[in-house]
């Protein structure tokens, strides 16, 4: 009987867990509809100006609604600037094309492109309001910005330059091999090893991106004749593109925290902290805001 309902509560937990990780994917989710939805439904408009209005009037509606505040949209709206950049100049480079005509088109890259790179950080920002996240051990910032940085820059430098990611996945090793994200799905605080968790979201935006490319989102060389699957080896573009995205999430928040603004919402502890207590010397959020966002996610989900 007692094994029967530790398994109960384990189950419910990962119940959890999986409603709060879809209602934090309520935007990339939308994408994928609309995605889907603008291949088989006549529009009066071009299909990638259509995909540009809909993600304009998403972020409008959970602005509205306070599914995101107005500091989230500034964060998901830089993303988009650093996307959409990275977007123009690897269409230029040729690594791969957007074939459709639109009338929103900068250079060849569709505006709304922008909005794929904008829902990854939307994604981290409801999970880490949502299952109240904690980062333990996180590196000093003088280490994490030069990182963030590189990884970026090597996005751009690797069509002209030797590409260095394994060499910056290791260096990802060596900064966070020590640290660690605690996450709530229901009560009790979990928690996972961060470059365990870089690899996990990685392989998710990796499916992620099949069925985007599969939709038409955008095409790959080897996908002019017709869809196939996107190389493994885009798996460690993706994870450092997860790795580069946390990392300004983290920065951002922490900078915040510093000029006390929004101390609620920061909880990371040192490089120094202990891997018994360093989680408990961090800020937690308040009760308040835990209680709201569960009641947030129960009601989207009945």
């Amino acid at each position: 009987m007692r094994i029967r309902t530790h398994v109960a509560a384990h189950l419910l937990e990962f119940v959890h867990f999986v409603l709060i990780n879809a209602r934090a994917c309520l935007f990339p989710v939308f994408i994928f509809v609309m995605l889907a939805l603008s291949q088989v439904v006549p529009l009066p408009v071009a299909r990638y100006d259509f995909l540009l209005f809909a993600c304009l009037g998403m972020q409008a509606i959970m602005l509205a609604t306070a599914l995101e505040t107005r500091d989230e949209l500034t964060v998901i709206t830089l993303f988009h600037l650093l996307g959409l950049g990275l977007e123009v100049f690897k269409v230029h480079v040729g690594s791969w094309s957007y074939p459709e005509a639109a009338l929103f088109k900068v250079w060849g890259v569709p505006l709304y492109s922008g909005f794929m790179y904008a829902s990854v950080a939307s994604y981290m920002i409801q999970a880490w309001r949502l299952f109240d996240l904690r980062f333990l051990r996180w590196p000093p910032a003088y280490v994490v910005v030069p990182l963030g940085v590189l990884i970026y820059l090597n996005f751009f430098t690797n069509n002209v330059l030797p590409d260095i990611r394994f060499i910056l996945i290791g260096a990802v090793l060596l900064v966070f091999g020590r640290s660690w994200v605690g996450f709530t799905p229901r009560s009790i605080e979990r928690r996972l090893p961060l470059v365990l968790a870089f690899l996990l979201i990685g392989v998710f935006v990796w499916f992620a991106e099949n069925i985007a490319t599969y939709f038409g989102a955008w095409q790959y060389p080897d996908q002019h004749e017709g869809w196939r699957m996107v190389s493994p080896h885009k798996l460690s573009s993706w994870a450092l593109l997860v790795i580069v995205s946390l990392m300004t999430v983290v920065q951002l928040k922490r900078v915040k925290s510093a000029r006390g603004q929004a101390s609620h919402d920061v909880a990371v502890a040192g490089p120094h902290a202990s891997s018994a207590s360093g989680l408990d010397r961090c800020e937690r959020c308040s009760s308040r805001s835990g209680s709201s966002a569960r009641s947030t996610m129960s009601s989207s989900s009945s």
